[in-house]
């Protein structure tokens, strides 16, 4: 028993070092270089003036701060009906909220009148349960933004080849709203409909970029806008961009294929735990009903949980690639 528990204490203390330092240290030396830098930007801007204003806004919290939190609470249901949008999926922010509430209040009552582990345990599914529809509408949305991502440059080599026939702007648009399949086609559609409902130009392509927030239609968008107000020949560049998202994509793809043996070595030991516990269970039911019928046993087993899940987190960090 307490080679058991010497084990597990070491166990649990290399997983929180190393959760240390790949999520706390990289944002601490972050916040310590942005501290340095407005030191140092303080520190000129009373070189040149006497009385030079907080470079930072200092926040004072009254009596009702509360209220403000709760305003910001409700923020987030907005920025979860953005993520519902971008996903393009026709559910309400509240409605997806209180399906997950609903969702994880019944799987932890179901647990506990079935006496399956103690509270902690229950909760810990509970909220498992519950972040379900959110990890649906992330996938919904990851999808969607890909499938985007990989039929842009030729949506853009579509809008430079209408520039160069001498069409204007919004001729360009319309060309990739009728020629390009979705979801490209969707949302330069509803970019389309917005200008024939007399928006301007420029809320129009702000509007596209927060529909679609990836950082190269940001790019374009952006060309667009400087072109419409400098008269500037912006095709030039618009082919380079289209050059440049084709081979991050490939470079992508060729990293996400040098590391397939990798990253299948690493989700197959995260369900090493899932797949023996489902296995003694069809073999000896009552070696893993101990689990949650004894006290100590449920302990453990809201650790191995906990444990599960962090190992499963920081291997999905290390393992994603971003280019």
């Amino acid at each position: 028993m307490i080679f058991f528990l010497v084990v597990a204490a070491i166990f649990s203390t290399a997983s929180l070092v190393a959760a240390h330092y790949i999520w706390a240290v990289p944002e601490r030396q972050a916040t310590r270089a942005l501290g340095h830098r407005m030191r140092e930007l303080k520190a000129h801007a009373r070189g040149r003036m006497r009385s030079s204003p907080e470079l930072l806004r200092r926040e004072h919290r009254g009596a009702f701060a509360f209220l403000g939190d709760l305003v910001a609470w409700v923020g987030l249901l907005r920025r979860l009906q953005e993520l519902i949008e971008q996903a393009n999926l026709r559910y309400r922010a509240a409605d997806v909220f209180s399906a997950s509430v609903l969702l994880a209040v019944l799987v932890f009552g179901a647990l506990a009148l079935a006496g399956a582990g103690n509270w902690m345990t229950g909760l810990i599914l509970a909220a498992i349960a519950g972040c379900g529809p959110l990890v649906y509408i992330l996938r919904a949305r990851q999808r969607r933004l890909r499938k985007f991502e990989r039929q842009l440059p030729d949506a853009i080599d579509l809008f430079t080849r209408s520039m160069r026939a001498g069409h204007n702007l919004h001729s360009g648009l319309e060309t990739i709203a009728a020629e390009t399949a979705d979801p490209v086609q969707m949302e330069f559609r509803k970019l389309m409909e917005e200008l024939a409902l007399g928006s301007q130009v420029e809320p129009a392509l702000h509007g596209l970029g927060r529909r679609v927030p990836l950082i190269d239609l940001k790019f374009f968008i952006t060309s667009l806008i400087l072109q419409r107000q400098t008269g500037a020949n912006m095709v030039a560049v618009l082919e380079n961009l289209a050059a440049l998202v084709r081979e991050r994509l490939d470079l992508a793809e060729k990293l996400k294929a040098h590391t397939a043996q990798q990253r299948f070595s690493a989700w197959l030991l995260c369900a090493i735990p899932v797949v023996v516990g489902l296995g003694f269970y069809l073999v000896k039911p009552e070696y893993e009903r101990m689990l949650w019928t004894d006290p100590t046993a449920s302990k453990w087993l809201t650790g191995g949980i906990v444990l599960e899940i962090v190992g499963i987190l920081i291997i999905r960090r290390i393992a994603r690639v971003r280019v």
